[in-house]
């Protein structure tokens, strides 16, 4: 995979990019609100602190005057603890306080003000920063009460300090969880796109991998391939069906030639030619019923007729279907016998359900055995039967008979378009009624089953029921 200029371009990178500059703002209003009470909170604190300070002094001053002044400051600057105190004489000398000496400038100053001190270490001495009020006393003296800030002014460093670290931090690992989703979804895609090559070259067996993650992508990935396994199954049939009308319907094709090339060479008289017309026609009929047959599969496996869908009473559509295929049955002396509940109702299309049906019953009769049989057994054997059964939640319609049936291993080829056994070769069809029903099963979200029915075919059409508004199923 490589990684370009259009890698910052993906819509990871973006949304990761994106989120990275809320979740950062919000972050910092944030920190910025608490960095901006805490600071309010102590000044507060500061000031009430001086203030306090300054109303105790100023008590001692109003009832002792200097004298008391003086004494109280000298006791309080023995206290450890932040106080700074210092009074001083017209000359600027100290005459008390832990405040050793102030600048010049200070000593001018009147009012609240904050400066730099020095104050002795184990080591020597260090700088610290003070907030103090400077007051004139009578006969030139100076009265400084203050506190020292120092502390506060490293812990306002240090939030400082951590809300650029941390912005620096989340930018980072932001931009870095960024860059590894982009490239790991890259690579992802990357596998799709590979895989939509190679099928577009023409070869249909690729397939997009799974990493077996469960994520959006695993599951994109799912249909993809569930749709790429359609589309090689739809070309394969394709290709089937091209093969087999090449193969099937060269033959009726010869014989139509055939049969006009004989009339023009021997016919004798309008009566030979008026056969060869006919059975010309028939095969053509023949002809168009397949080529019809085909063209009904192909839009059923299109999703065509989903459109004409309605509610189906099976019992009565299971009726008329048997009432016409009654005469060919007795014909063939078979009996043809229908056992459906009463009360069922599908959501249907009722003329492709009613064709899937004829097309099943058709078959049945077709292929029945024709009654005899030598254990004396001939009247079960004569049986062609049609029932109807709930099962799971499922309407299942199966067709019955016992003629020569359909070996195990090849059920499942016969639903194909075309394929016709050796031993059936010889009887008229095409080889499209199954592959007709198994389509109409799809189209309503069934499945078809061919069973042994001991001796003989069990056709199975098993379709999902419908539900009522109250969404109980219909069911008998």
């Amino acid at each position: 995979m490589s990684i370009g200029p259009n890698f910052f371009r993906t819509t990871t990178f973006r949304l990761s990019l994106i989120f990275l500059i809320l979740f950062g703002a919000a972050a910092a209003v944030a920190i910025g609100y608490i960095y901006w009470n805490t600071t309010v909170l102590l000044s507060r604190q500061l000031d009430e602190t001086i203030e306090a300070e300054i109303q105790g002094l100023a008590e001692q001053y109003r009832s002792g005057g200097l004298t008391r002044l003086v004494n109280t400051v000298a006791g309080r600057s023995l206290t450890p603890g932040s106080s700074l105190y210092l009074v001083t004489d017209r000359a600027g000398g100290r005459i008390a306080g832990n405040l050793s000496s102030v600048s010049r400038d200070l000593w001018n100053t009147v009012g609240r003000v904050q400066f730099v001190y020095t104050r002795p270490t184990e080591g020597g001495s260090e700088n610290r920063v003070a907030l103090a009020t400077i007051f004139r006393l009578p006969a030139g003296y100076r009265l400084i009460v203050g506190r020292d800030i120092e502390d506060r002014r490293r812990f306002e460093l240090v939030i400082r300090q951590a809300f650029f670290l941390s912005l620096g931090v989340m930018a980072l690992v932001g931009l870095g969880g960024g860059w590894i989703m982009s490239r790991n979804i890259l690579a992802r895609i990357d596998t799709v796109t590979d895989t939509s090559r190679t099928i577009m070259s023409g070869d249909l067996s690729g397939r997009v991998p799974v990493t077996g993650s469960g994520d959006e992508l695993d599951r994109l990935s799912e249909n993809l391939n569930a749709m790429l396994d359609k589309i090689e199954q739809l070309m394969t049939g394709l290709r089937e069906v091209s093969d087999n009308i090449a193969h099937d319907l060269k033959t009726p094709l010869n014989r139509l030639r055939n049969r006009a090339e004989v009339a023009l060479s021997d016919a004798s008289g309008e009566t030979d030619y008026r056969e060869a017309l006919e059975r010309t026609i028939d095969e053509a009929d023949d002809l168009i019923k397949t080529f019809n047959a085909l063209l009904s599969i192909a839009r059923l496996e299109a999703g065509a007729g989903s459109q004409n869908m309605e509610d189906v009473e099976v019992a009565a559509l299971v009726h008329d279907m048997t009432e016409l295929y009654e005469p060919l049955a007795e014909e063939h002396g078979l009996r043809l016998e229908t056992d459906v509940p009463e009360t069922v109702r599908l959501r249907a299309d009722r003329q492709l359900l009613g064709q899937a049906l004829a097309n099943m019953v058709d078959n049945a009769i077709k292929y029945a055995a024709d009654g005899s049989d030598a254990d004396g057994a001939g009247p079960a054997r004569s049986l062609v039967s049609v029932t109807g059964r709930l099962r799971g939640g499922r309407l299942e319609l199966a067709v019955a008979d016992h003629g020569p049936g359909i070996p195990e291993q090849e059920r499942e080829r016969v639903l194909k378009r075309f394929v016709r056994l050796e031993a059936s070769r010889s009887r008229p069809g095409s080889g499209l009624g199954l592959s007709l029903v198994a389509a109409v099963a799809q189209l309503h979200g069934g499945e078809v089953r061919l069973e042994d029915n001991g001796p003989g075919l069990r056709v199975v059409l098993s379709l999902p029921l419908t539900r009522d508004p109250g969404g109980t199923r219909n069911a008998a």
